[in-house]
């Protein structure tokens, strides 16, 4: 089978390999779409603290199931799923406390551990979810989306309140739309026009700059440190921050305004337990992914056309398809 692997920062090579065993209590998936992530532009211009080389890359994936254990009902050959990238080991301190998201030992496909981009992944079997109503693209859309639902879940955001999304890239969108469905005043903050344009399609008003604005919650989905330190002056008192977007560098914050406003400060990663909330939402139609995608690459061509998407600022999502020749 192919598979595409990034064998150094800006390198990206094809290997043909033969298809994996299945691990024990895996499933074998056959996968068929992989989202690609800003994590994955990091990792290609080696800016990301986490991956190490070579890698395969790919954690936002569907796929349908290939082969599974015969001793269970969780799953069946030829099921679409999504594929839930977060293996925490179960044990340290994070995990026992249910806090899997953050496990000490955590290994995300396509980041720690090899991911999708190829034709065949072994997978555990409580990772894996399945719709018969969502498509292969909106399977794959899950996870970029289960960032914003996590966000916007850690910060309490209730019905009612204002909620102020800084940054309208895909995690911002995805908390834009998370916020809406918690019943909040959503206003959305972007530099680039185009994407401005885009939040305002999902019913939202969004500005070029925050301004004097105030909100119950702010979210910052920029991951640019000037910007995470300046989000704190547009909470209202008593309000929450949260940081959905992150940084390696230091982030500033004005003690003073966080103390005299008595602010709390959310940091959010990954998602927990979000999976089979956000398929029944989109299956609901409380969630709108028809307009995410909007690149589309062959696995094959991943090697020559991937650097055309660094830096894209028309850039949503851009899915690649993996096909039977893939196999």
């Amino acid at each position: 089978m192919r598979q595409i692997v990034l064998k150094a920062p800006g390198e990206f090579i094809e290997r043909q390999v033969p298809e994996p065993s299945r691990d024990p209590g895996h499933a074998l998936i056959r996968m068929r779409r992989v989202g690609v992530c800003g994590s994955d532009f990091h990792a290609y211009k080696g800016s990301h603290p986490a991956y190490t080389y070579p890698r395969i890359l790919g954690h936002e994936l569907a796929g349908e199931v290939w082969e599974a254990p015969r001793d269970q009902n969780r799953v069946k050959a030829g099921d679409r799923c999504a594929i839930e990238p977060y293996w925490a080991c179960g044990h340290c301190r994070a995990c026992l406390k249910g806090r899997t998201n953050c496990c000490e030992n955590i290994k995300l496909f396509g980041i720690h551990i090899d991911g999708g981009m190829q034709g065949v992944l072994s997978v555990p079997l409580h990772l894996l979810h399945t719709s018969v109503v969502l498509d292969l693209d909106q399977l794959a859309l899950v996870e970029t989306l289960g960032i914003g639902a996590h966000a916007v879940q850690r910060s309490g955001l209730e019905a009612g309140e204002s909620a102020l999304v800084i940054g309208a890239g895909p995690i911002g969108l995805a908390v834009t739309q998370f916020a809406q469905a918690a019943g909040a005043n959503v206003v959305v903050v972007e530099k680039s026009k185009w994407r401005r344009e885009f939040a305002t399609g999902f019913g939202v008003e969004a500005f070029a700059e925050a301004g004097a604005r105030m909100a119950d919650v702010v979210f910052d989905a920029t991951g640019n440190a000037g910007a995470m330190g300046a989000s704190l002056e547009h909470v209202s008192p008593t309000g929450r921050l949260v940081f959905a977007g992150l940084t390696k560098e230091r982030v500033c914050l004005d003690d003073a305004l966080l103390h005299r406003l008595e602010i709390t400060v959310f940091a959010s990663r990954n998602s927990r337990e979000q999976f089979p909330r956000i398929i029944e939402m989109i299956e609901k139609e409380e969630i709108d992914t028809s307009r995410w995608v909007n690149e589309r690459i062959p696995l094959k061509d991943v090697p020559s056309r991937f650097k055309n998407l660094v830096g894209n600022t028309a850039l949503i999502k851009a899915m690649i398809d993996v096909e039977a020749t893939d196999l």
